[in-house]
């Protein structure tokens, strides 16, 4: 290859400088030889550049599991994604994201059948506490994504979680794959903020606040909505938001940016219709009732005397 790369310079160098240009045949043979010394040239800059482009597509590849869900069919965007229903198994070895649309009751079948050297690559996308989880299976690390957007339906347009408080959208994503996931949403013009580990801590409690709150002032109150708790007990949900932040802020040693309020009070404005219920009580409210939080499991006692839980308090 590189013999060729000199004789297309020494044939270049001879046309221009050296062979007479004064007849048709001679510019034709000129043009000539000119197309084999670009097309040559093109192909020494361009390999290696194409090369490190279908590498870094393989590296890209991604996996999406629950993709026949709401979440799981808004994220499989592309032809090239490996698509896997909840119950499927991972087994592709190439690196690349593997985002994890499912419930929280799916996660532990769903890395227990990962190969162990593609667990690295799985992306968590549930709401909740899963702190305990990921520390259990030494995936602390992992990606990990506050999904801060809505779909009614399967096939629908998503809500995006940009507020009047928040205009840059609320969110999320931490770790290896975060730019990743936020490229995938950019794509389907959704907002992504990439934001460090220390960053991303106060803004997951602030999810789980989010929902461990809303849900329960509204089940235990019988809202029909999220908007409807928001409005019609506005002073309750801000008791048990500041109650929820005061514990964590003293459990965990972090701090909560100002305006926390504010800022769950403007999403619930943008997905007021959102119907309220309190479930997966292990991954959401029972971080807050270990806590021995009182306005907070005084609702949830409340809720469970009006049978409105699915489940026994411990």
């Amino acid at each position: 290859f590189l013999f060729d790369i000199i004789t297309a310079l020494y044939i270049y160098h001879y046309i221009i400088y050296t062979a007479p240009m004064r007849s048709l045949l001679a510019i034709l043979v000129a043009v000539f030889e000119l197309c084999i010394f670009n097309n040559l040239v093109v192909d020494a800059w361009m390999a290696p550049s194409s090369s490190r482009y279908t590498t870094a597509l393989k590296m890209a590849k991604t996996t999406v599991v629950g993709s026949n869900g709401r979440i799981g069919d808004l994220l499989a965007s592309e032809e090239s994604d490996v698509l896997l229903g909840r119950g499927d198994v991972v087994t592709d070895t190439e690196p690349g994201p593997i985002y994890l649309c499912t419930r929280n009751d799916a996660l532990d079948g769903i890395v227990e059948s990962c190969p162990e050297e593609r667990r690295k690559d799985l992306v968590f996308l549930q709401n909740g506490y899963l702190d305990g989880f990921l520390e259990s299976k030494n995936l602390q690390d992992n990606t990990q994504v506050l999904l801060y957007l809505s779909v009614a339906k399967k096939g629908l347009a998503p809500t995006d979680g940009v507020t009047s408080y928040n205009p840059e959208g609320l969110t999320a994503a931490t770790g290896v794959h975060a730019q990743a996931f936020a490229d995938r949403l950019a794509s389907l013009g959704l907002k992504c903020n990439v934001v460090t580990p220390e960053d991303y801590r106060p803004a997951m409690f602030e999810k789980l606040i989010w929902i461990s709150t809303y849900m329960l002032v509204g089940t235990a109150k019988e809202c029909s909505s999220v908007g409807q708790a928001g409005a019609d007990h506005t002073e309750l949900v801000e008791s048990v938001i500041k109650e929820l932040v005061a514990a964590v802020e003293e459990k965990e040693g972090l701090k909560f940016k100002d305006g926390t309020i504010e800022r769950l009070k403007a999403y619930t404005d943008v997905v007021a219709d959102f119907p309220c219920a309190v479930k997966e009580f292990e991954w959401r409210n029972q971080y807050f009732y270990n806590l021995g939080c009182s306005i907070h499991n005084e609702l949830l006692k409340e809720c469970a005397d009006k049978g409105k839980l699915g489940f026994e308090l411990p």
